[in-house]
């Protein structure tokens, strides 16, 4: 399929859009939309949100003076056009340079354009009161606009920015990009308020923004650049809090995502004409095990409550799915910290409580974790998804930390299945059991399959399974890197070297007495993990085992943040190839 992007493909500033006429900005519009569908179509990407916001964005660097004037992007996968108009239109029309391009704001890829790094949900309006206070104390003036939408506005910090800015009686201007949607539809308070708003012309007096102390502007025809201009200059300069509340649809133009809108949120490469995936597959063992595990209990056990927190998708909830799960099935949008107080809260009541959430947004939930959770006597079953190397692979996003953050909180039990037998165990134990808080981190496109006898019972707290028995080497892998710790042990084999293999299951806590079995016929034990190795599960098996005298390797992944990468390749180069662990561990011993 051909696209024209002649108007387009000479953007290297705003300044070129600030010199277009209207007709040009609409042709612009449609092209971008076309750039958008070209690039995702063949290498997947965030399409809905991008789509739907093309004229809010072109209208605000058409009026706004970037990089003078500060814009920060809330939930940043929705800001491709904001790059295509700052220079960056060659990684949407040219495949060679679309790796080059990321899926959110990178101010290593536009310092003066992209101020932060913001994949996670609901920053903006905080990070521009930190910018408009510093503007107000060195006696600037320039504009301070928050970009936000795509279900931001559920996030506790989002109101909490609000809360901060109302306050500060000079320019700060928020621009709500209202689609309806986050991933699936907003639900809740805050968007009932807003649905009222739309289908008043931004007139219903219950207005959270007006409740704030904001100034308020209603745009009904978000997808109209010559509206969007018309408000946006009218708050342009703005002396106090102002939201501009702007109505549009997700999928803008293109009809399979404005169809299925949720569906469309991202979208793996796909035929554009018809909008059918390209390459359809089964969902991975884990993916489809959790999916089964969750349906099951949440409509068949009356006591059972499936919380989520914006992502359905990702465990397998979707529209049909959650309808039948009914007053079993409780969202709270993109709001993890009440999703784990909720789950606790729920759990103390009596409640069955399953909460899937994705590993590196649960991060927010910190606090929550340890006060509202690990602290309470209730037992409740995280399932954390999207972990380890092969998860999602844009530093804002890293799989990598939960086995450091959860794994540091007392009382909570985390457990790492090796292969898809064991998690659907793990979960069944988490589920059925009463004594204890529970975690099972979930497998990213795990195929493996268990060549032992799974167990079914783990309240034997941080107890190893020894899996094969050998001498001079122990290896303990960890979850996903199970997998790798046979292939190093095979590999040894044939060096003249028998290993030990050990599947941990427990990452949250040591066999001890394990480890001291295994030095009076070790010489070396290794750890290896699908997450940090700072902080993480290894170091705590090198601390044992340092305690008997007994030489240690730990094998994980270095802490710094990865963009973009290729996971087999950065396996390759950090050393944690079978090969390359099976050497190291001969050199050691």
């Amino acid at each position: 399929m051909s696209f024209n992007f002649d108007l387009i493909k000479g953007i290297k500033s705003p300044a070129d859009i600030k010199r277009m006429s209207i007709t040009e900005l609409r042709e612009a519009a449609d092209q971008m939309r076309d750039a958008i569908l070209y690039r995702t179509s063949l290498i997947s990407g965030h399409v809905g949100s991008n789509l739907g916001d093309t004229e809010a964005v072109i209208a605000l660097h058409y009026v706004f003076d970037a990089p003078k004037d500060k814009l920060v992007f809330d939930v940043s996968h929705q800001a491709f056009v904001h790059k295509m108009i700052t220079g960056r239109v060659d990684g949407f029309i040219n495949p060679d340079d679309f790796a080059k391009v990321g899926e959110y704001t990178v101010p290593s890829e536009s310092p003066e354009y992209d101020l932060f790094y913001a994949g996670h949900t609901s920053p903006s309006i905080s990070l521009c009161v930190g910018l408009a206070k510093a503007r107000d104390l060195k006696g600037e003036r320039h504009n301070v606009v928050a970009f936000i939408g795509d279900g931001a506005l559920s996030g506790g910090e989002a109101m909490e920015g609000l809360n901060t800015a109302a306050s500060l009686g000079s320019n700060f201007i928020v621009i709500l990009n209202d689609n309806a949607m986050a991933i699936a539809p907003n639900t809740g308070g805050i968007y009932d308020g807003l649905r009222r708003l739309r289908e008043t012309n931004g007139t219903a007096p219950d207005n959270l923004f007006k409740a704030f102390g904001f100034d308020y502007i209603y745009v009904a025809e978000g997808n109209n650049v010559e509206a969007l201009i018309d408000a946006y200059r009218k708050v342009k300069d703005s002396d106090r809090p102002v939201v501009v509340h702007v109505n549009t649809q997700k999928g803008e133009s293109y009809a399979p995502a404005e169809r299925d809108r949720e569906e469309w949120h991202y979208r793996m490469p796909f035929d554009i004409p018809t909008g059918d995936l390209l390459n359809i597959s089964e969902a991975p063992d884990c993916d489809g095990a959790l999916s089964a595990f969750l349906m099951e209990k949440g409509t068949t056990d009356p006591e059972a409550l499936i919380v989520s927190s914006a992502t359905p998708g990702v465990f397998g909830l979707g529209p049909k799915e959650r309808e039948r799960l009914g007053k079993h099935y409780l969202s709270v949008d993109i709001a993890e910290q009440t999703g784990v107080a909720a789950m606790a809260g729920a759990a103390r009541a009596g409640a069955k409580v399953i909460y899937p959430v994705v590993g590196t947004f649960l991060q927010r939930a910190y606090d929550q974790l340890m006060e509202d959770w690990a602290m309470d006597p209730s037992p409740a079953l995280l399932a954390v998804c999207e972990t380890g190397i092969r998860g999602i692979p844009d530093e804002t996003h890293l799989g990598f930390w939960d086995i450091p953050y959860i794994a540091s909180i007392p009382e909570i039990v985390y457990l790492a299945p090796a292969n898809v037998e064991e998690m659907k165990a793990m979960l069944e134990w988490g589920y059925s059991q009463r004594e204890h808080k529970v975690a099972v981190r979930i497998p990213t496109f795990s195929y493996e399959h268990a060549d032992y006898e799974v167990d079914t019972d783990y309240s034997d707290i941080n107890r190893f399974k020894i899996t094969r028995k050998g001498s001079q080497v122990a290896i303990i892998g960890a979850g996903d890197f199970y997998v790798q710790a046979m292939r190093t042990a095979d590999l040894l084999a044939k060096s003249g070297i028998t290993a030990t293999v050990i599947n941990p299951r427990f990452v949250s806590g040591v066999d001890n007495d394990m480890i001291r079995s295994l030095a009076s016929g070790h010489k070396l034990v290794a750890t290896l993990e699908d997450g940090s190795v700072e902080g993480g599960f290894g170091q705590r098996v090198a601390a044992a085992a340092g305690a008997t005298g007994m030489k240690s390797l730990t094998f994980g992944i270095p802490k710094r943040f990865y963009d973009r990468y290729d996971a087999d390749r950065l396996l390759d180069s950090l050393g944690l190839t079978p090969e390359a662990i099976a050497s190291t561990i001969v050199a050691a011993l």
